[in-house]
């Protein structure tokens, strides 16, 4: 079981590439957070952030809000800002410009990616900027793992990043047939490149659910319950696989993931059968039984538990929302 694959599936890691960006010194743009957008760019997503691939040039990176470094951005470089943070690139540190929301939108007259061109010549950036959108509810174990700024290295001219930054460039300029898809795609792979990069490079302290990916242990335990969601898994039954005592595996579970290992287990049934609800020709004792609970009662006092609504409200409440996200869409 690839755990990272199964999460990042169930809860629909989505890409979308909105600019070609191309601007000459001295210049600087401002991004908002993107949460003030997210509706109009990625209507279908609960929770969207933005992700930057800088193609020519070098500049810098700087969130706008609190204390942080400045970052330095070579060609080939992506960076991504998964807590919805606002931040700015410019071609000196500290320079600052106040975002236009208005720009932010899906167009009905032409295909994506939007062009901007501001000059060309000596101390030119280009970069292409887009969206990554993803479920947060009712459980999304990866997301808060996430460091504020996800930094990626793409300069190695042999590097499997470097090739796909390269794909991705083509398909801004192509603007053939079924571009928008391919972007899309492609954006999905940046980051899950980049991702995986940031996980190799974690020191050996660090904690977060994505550290506990390479745990001996604690990664076993959850390729464990991502493959068998269903199983009967108790705290003595997962501790016994792995190798360890119930008290130091519960420990070190709970280090690693925020949870304890039986909370982890009701929190990602509850992720797989919401999904499962959003299917009206799938019963609420069905979507029960898939995820390992033989009665329909026990089911629903489990989902409320978890998820503060039970299955029915939550699927009233997603059918509702989801049409309401179609409607937003442009026609």
């Amino acid at each position: 079981m690839d755990v990272l694959s199964d999460v990042l599936a169930a809860v629909r890691l989505t890409g979308a590439i909105f600019f070609d960006n191309t601007f000459r010194e001295p210049w600087v743009a401002e991004a908002p957070k993107a949460s003030a957008i997210a509706a109009a760019v990625m209507p279908t997503s609960q929770y969207v952030f933005f992700f930057h691939t800088l193609i020519e040039g070098s500049c810098w990176a700087e969130l706008t809000e609190g204390a942080s470094e400045p970052i330095r951005l070579e060609a080939g470089d992506i960076v991504a800002f998964p807590m919805d943070d606002a931040h700015a690139f410019c071609s000196s540190v500290g320079m600052r410009a106040k975002p236009s929301l208005a720009v932010y939108h899906h167009p009905v007259d032409r295909q994506l990616p939007y062009i901007v061109n501001d000059g060309s010549g000596a101390g030119t950036c280009r970069f292409i900027c887009g969206y990554l959108g993803c479920d947060i509810h009712p459980y999304n174990p990866f997301i808060k793992s996430l460091p504020r700024v996800l930094h990626g290295h793409g300069t190695a001219a042999q590097s499997w990043l470097a090739h796909l930054v390269r794909h991705a460039v083509s398909e801004t300029q192509s603007l053939r047939p079924g571009g928008e898809t391919v972007l899309a795609k492609l954006a999905e792979l940046l980051f899950v490149e980049v991702l995986r990069d940031y996980v190799d490079a974690l020191p050996p302290e660090a904690h977060g659910w994505l550290a506990g990916l390479r745990d001996p242990q604690v990664g076993h335990a959850l390729r464990l319950i991502h493959g068998q969601p269903a199983e009967n898994w108790t705290l003595e039954s997962l501790a016994r696989a792995v190798g360890l005592s119930r008290s130091v595996f519960a420990d070190r579970f709970a280090h690693f993931t925020g949870a304890s290992p039986m909370q982890y287990v009701a929190r990602w049934r509850m992720q797989l059968a919401a999904r499962r609800l959003e299917n009206p020709s799938v019963s609420i004792a069905q979507a029960g039984a898939e995820v390992g609970y033989e009665s329909e009662a026990g089911f629903n006092r489990a989902f409320k538990k978890v998820v503060g609504l039970p299955p029915g409200a939550w699927r009233k409440g997603r059918l509702v929302s989801s049409a309401d996200r179609a409607a937003a869409l442009p026609s």
